[in-house]
């Protein structure tokens, strides 16, 4: 089978509502037969639903899918699980306009870099797509989508990246399974049971098909059952185990939530681990979601996993929306604390059911160093921080020490009481928190606060909204530290904060310094990123 020489091609990627931006496609190569090429056009090439192809992959996209194109026309073909030098069948199940979708049939060449995956779920779950590739090539596919995405979306070159040093290597985590805070199961009566391959999936009737474990992959009324997950905590495994071994009890009149006909009682299990502040032992919170309140039927449940001495706290949270939210309306203790805690950069941080929190604490400490490198705080006292997305003031609080005033503003009305009870726990007062949607600034946004001197913005995944990145251009602050887990939506702002946007006659004024990717989720394609830009 011929290879294509290494070319890119950029993939349309609707982003955000006020624009399409592009992500790179690496190069991978597909042997295709010469009548499915119209011979006046090469381009013409599209495969047919249900057709096999026969690819090798060579590297990974965002997202973590492998990239294929065709040998003879370049036509780009995803597929989900395929890992870099893996040569494979597979069969086409989505087709759009310029590219495919394929599902893995069968491997004839194991890939590069292959290693065996320790959790007997991998192959099926959803969550560690990646685990059967080395550590070492799973950070290497990372840092090479970052530098892709700075290349094809933000608009900076190759050659700028590498002689101004703007790219930094990726930092790892050195705790690659165990180091997830917070996991959700969901219940469920359709169990899902997977057959060798993975495009063949069936559901067995019965009664024990009721499930308590990860959504199976494409399904979200699937449930793939499991009895521990290695990347939550030991103790948040053993809870687990206990409420499998007997919640599908018949006598103890437990029934899962079915999202078909909105029947049913149990909803969700969320397992929170902290840290005692003062033992640093580990803290387990138990969250039951359900569609009504009935504590004498949780009873049993709550018992069960309170002999547990790491559970501190067992919540009930309902939630009667037909919805299937893990966030309730109505949220009750049924034992011990509402919340736990959790130590970060010698703060304490109290964590309640739906508190957002970094779930991953041991590289969340790597994390907020570098954001603290990167602000360049002087210590003195003296400099103003704007905290946008501040959710419960993490970020802020841990800069709070050194800097005059931190002003925190976030939308969520729970995360910002969170902030200023964790402000008010570390006797920390130079800090303001506000509860706001950034997304609808106005023009008298900027008067409620002294001109800053370092702002930091940590937006979720749909980046910053144009109000807020017009907003900050006026602003004209001396440093903006920009941390992102979507490298696609980073790459966007940056490049509308660097370049502005034409179209819209909005000028860039700030260089980019530095961008560090950070693994915070190994083995699977989450990124995050953390990017120093200076006024210019």
């Amino acid at each position: 089978m011929a290879s294509i020489s290494n070319l890119s091609h950029t993939l349309p990627l609707r982003i955000r509502k006020f624009g399409p931006s592009y992500f790179s496609l690496s190069t991978l190569s597909c042997s295709i037969s010469q009548e499915d090429v119209h011979p006046n056009n090469p381009n013409s090439y599209f495969p047919k639903r249900g057709q096999t192809l026969e690819l090798v992959c060579e590297s990974l996209a965002f997202k973590g899918k492998g990239l294929c194109k065709v040998t003879q026309t370049g036509f780009v073909v995803l597929c989900d699980r395929a890992l870099p030098g893996e040569h494979f069948i597979g069969r086409v199940t989505r087709k759009k306009g310029n590219y495919a979708e394929v599902t893995k049939v069968k491997t004839i060449t194991p890939p590069r870099d292959i290693v065996d995956a320790p959790c007997v779920y991998a192959p099926y779950c959803g969550g560690c797509k990646t685990q059967n590739l080395s550590y070492d090539a799973q950070l290497r596919a990372k840092e090479e989508q970052v530098r892709d995405l700075l290349i094809h979306v933000a608009k900076f070159s190759r050659d700028d990246l590498e002689s101004r040093g703007i790219l930094k290597p990726i930092v790892p985590c050195d705790i690659q399974f165990h180091y997830r805070n917070k996991m959700e199961f969901s219940f469920g009566p359709l169990r899902w049971f997977p057959k060798e391959s993975l495009h063949e999936r069936r559901v067995d009737a019965g009664s024990e098909n009721y499930a308590l474990g990860l959504h199976a992959p494409g399904f979200f009324d699937k449930i793939l059952n499991v009895d521990n997950c290695l990347l939550q905590s030991h103790p948040a495994n053993k809870v687990l185990a206990a409420i499998q071994e007997c919640w599908r009890d018949p006598q103890l009149g437990f029934s899962p939530y079915d999202v078909h006909s909105h029947l049913g009682f149990l909803k969700h299990l969320m397992l929170r681990t902290g840290r005692d502040s003062a033992t640093g032992l580990p803290e387990v919170m138990v969250n039951f979601v359900t569609s009504s309140y009935k504590p004498e039927l949780l009873k049993f449940l709550a018992d069960k996993v309170s002999a547990f001495p790491e559970v501190v706290s067992v919540i009930n949270n309902v939630n009667s929306s037909v919805g299937n939210t893990s966030v309730g309306e109505e949220e009750y203790t049924l034992y011990g604390k509402s919340c736990i805690t959790e130590t970060l950069r010698g703060l304490t941080f109290q964590i309640s059911a739906n508190s957002f929190f970094q779930t991953n604490t041991y590289q969340a400490e790597v994390l907020y160093k570098l954001i603290e490198d990167c602000a360049g705080v002087r210590g003195d006292g003296s400099e103003i921080v704007l905290d946008l997305f501040c959710g419960t003031g993490t970020i802020g609080l841990t800069l709070a020490r050194s800097v005059r005033h931190v002003y925190g503003y976030e939308v969520v009305p729970q995360a910002i009481t969170d902030a200023r009870l964790n402000a008010k726990i570390n006797g920390i007062e130079n800090a303001t928190f506000v509860q706001g949607d950034l997304n609808k600034i106005d023009e008298n946004f900027g008067k409620n606060f002294p001109k800053p001197d370092i702002v930091i913005s940590d937006p979720n995944r749909p980046g910053m909204h144009m109000k807020l990145i017009k907003f900050l251009l006026n602003l004209r602050a001396p440093r903006i530290v920009y941390v992102s887990c979507n490298p696609a939506t980073c790459a966007r702002d940056l490049d509308y904060l660097c370049h502005g946007v034409a179209e819209r006659n909005i000028e860039g004024c700030y260089k980019l310094v530095s961008l560090h990717p950070v693994d915070m989720f190994p083995h699977t394609p989450h990124i995050e990123c953390v990017c120093l830009l200076e006024l210019h």
